[in-house]
């Protein structure tokens, strides 16, 4: 059943963007309490487009895209790239050399020949390029104002920086300083629809969403409060600095983080494993080879379909086909209704197993004729299983989430489901041996009351079902009448009846046996209408 569960799990994610390579993880995802996320393409829209430049002095604008041109790949897939080469026109030229772009360098270099001189160009993160350029203060400052304004806006800033080499100068080494500075530019990544949504319906469920980002934290911050982190007041913390606190086994600088800036995969990870040593469930998304740890370290590995690296896609349990965040909580729905739909299933499976394995040894034990034959058995599981398996198949609501239990959604049963199974397993009991025992009366006619004992347990099937379904699915309405249509039609057909070696029943017995259904539907819907999805 349980594979079952799992199958109508997997195919209903898949109908939501998210392909599962691990069924396990279906049932797993629902107990998700804090979402690591990227921003580029998960959050965002991934579609880069530049929106300013600012070039420098007697740089022009189309030089300043000629050098940033200079030092982008055409076959590197990134976004920025893409939207750089679009944008500029560069001139027919020659690449010597490149050094291209890693989380610790925040840079990308090229060694280019122009018509009779060597270039080098070079593109990065703001902080960085500048710090390889001649500035004075006064102009570095400037620089660095607007870099924060423009960032402060959302923007994803780059500098882009140039520096002349001789023709016999070697180009296979990376100069670090004498760089001259040739302007910034401005590209802006639009939002996802329904991402600031999503963020909002986590958050009042109680998981935590936390940014993870190599931009700017001016950037960052933007972004994090356009989609509503903490309010609209998120607490942004550099990547370095969180790695330098974990290390100092400071893990209270997690406490209220929304977003971490300039982040490397190394912190990313970092940051995972404080996660779950603090006993955080937690989901990581991820898209390159550099992501590989995290996503692995993650109780829920989420790999971008559209952008993501084949590594990612191998090490993640979930592939995101959309590559949207709004997936990750329609996906967290699933799951947990998915735990819902299997606590009721096990829950009805109980509710009718407990009466039939108890009168099954009780009333022999009593010195009474066996009550069920296998025929009676096969009878009774032509309807316990289909039922167990098809009616407490509810689609989950993905615009609301409800709150997690204080112990977690990991817990089947309660102490007070517990004790009302057991208490209604024992009174449904009683009611189907009492109606044996009338049945069979002074003249010992053992088929009419198995016909009785039996119409009182299936009648305790429909209950349990109608009080748990609430009839709300037409698979619950469906298998409500099947079952009864069936009982009648095998007990009170004679030739069926005589088959099953049973005797049709009489007005009052029906009415004892639907008052036993009555009863079966009331106590388990006391117990639900309390407690519909608690632990």
């Amino acid at each position: 059943m349980l594979t079952f569960f799992l199958g109508v799990g997997v195919y209903r994610l898949a109908r939501r963007q998210a392909l599962v390579r691990r069924a396990v993880v279906v049932e797993n995802i629902g107990r998700v309490s804090c979402i690591c996320t990227d921003k580029t393409g998960t959050l965002t829209e991934g579609r880069l487009q530049l929106a300013h430049h600012y070039a420098v002095g007697d740089i022009d604008d189309k030089r300043l895209l000629q050098i940033a041109a200079y030092a982008s790949r055409e076959d590197s897939g990134d976004p920025m790239d893409q939207a750089i080469l679009v944008s500029g026109a560069p001139l027919e030229h020659a690449v010597l050399y490149t050094f291209p772009f890693t989380e610790a360098r925040k840079r990308e270099t090229a060694v280019i020949r122009e018509e009779t001189t060597k270039l080098i160009a070079v593109k990065g993160a703001p902080e960085t390029i500048l710090a390889l350029c001649d500035l004075g203060g006064t102009d570095l400052e400037r620089w660095q104002q607007q870099v924060e304004k423009l960032a402060g806006t959302g923007h994803k800033v780059i500098a882009c920086a140039w520096q002349e080499l001789d023709d016999q100068a070697r180009c296979d080494q990376e100069p670090e300083q004498g760089f001259t500075l040739a302007g910034l530019l401005a590209f802006e990544d639009p939002l996802r629809d329904g991402v600031k949504e999503a963020v909002e319906i986590c958050q009042q469920a109680g998981i935590r969403v936390i940014m993870v980002t190599g931009d700017h934290p001016a950037t960052a911050t933007a972004i994090a409060s356009e989609i509503g982190l903490n309010q609209g007041k998120p607490r942004v913390i550099e990547g370095e600095a969180l790695a330098t606190s974990l290390t100092n086994q400071d893990s209270r600088v997690l406490d209220g983080v929304d977003v971490i800036a300039r982040a490397v995969p190394a912190q990313k990870l970092a940051l995972v494993q404080a996660l779950k040593q603090g006993g955080d469930i937690v989901a990581v998304t991820g898209d390159g080879v550099n992501d590989v740890p995290a996503i692995q370290s993650a109780d829920i590995g989420i790999a971008m379909g559209e952008r993501g690296t084949r590594s990612a896609h191998e090490a993640a349990a979930i592939i995101l086909l959309d590559d949207n965040f709004r997936s990750i909580v329609q996906a967290i729905a699933e799951g947990r209704q998915l735990f819902n739909n299997l606590r009721l299933s096990f829950e009805y499976l109980l509710l009718v197993h407990i009466p039939l394995v108890l009168t099954a040894a009780v009333i022999p034990f009593l010195g009474y004729p066996v009550l069920y034959l296998p025929i009676h058995i096969v009878w009774l599981e032509m309807i316990i299983h289909p039922t167990a398996l098809l009616v407490f198949q509810n689609s989950a609501d993905t615009s609301h989430l409800a709150p997690a239990q204080a112990n977690g959604p990991a817990r089947f049963f309660s102490r007070r489901h517990w004790g009302v199974i057991v208490f209604s397993g024992v009174v449904f009991t009683l009611l189907i041996t009492f109606a044996y025992i009338r049945s069979l009366g002074a003249m010992q006619d053992v088929e009419h009351a198995r016909a009785m004992a039996l119409v009182a347990l299936t009648s305790v099937s429909a209950g349990i079902t109608i009080a748990l379904s609430r009839l709300r699915t037409l698979a619950s309405r469906v298998l409500v009448v099947f079952t009864m249509l069936v009982s009648v039609l095998l007990i009170q057909v004679p030739a069926l009846a005589d088959l099953l070696h049973l005797l049709p029943l009489h007005l009052d017995d029906w009415l004892l046996a639907m008052a036993s259904g009555f009863i079966a539907a009331a106590i388990p819907f006391m117990l639900t209408s309390r407690s519909r999805t608690g632990a």
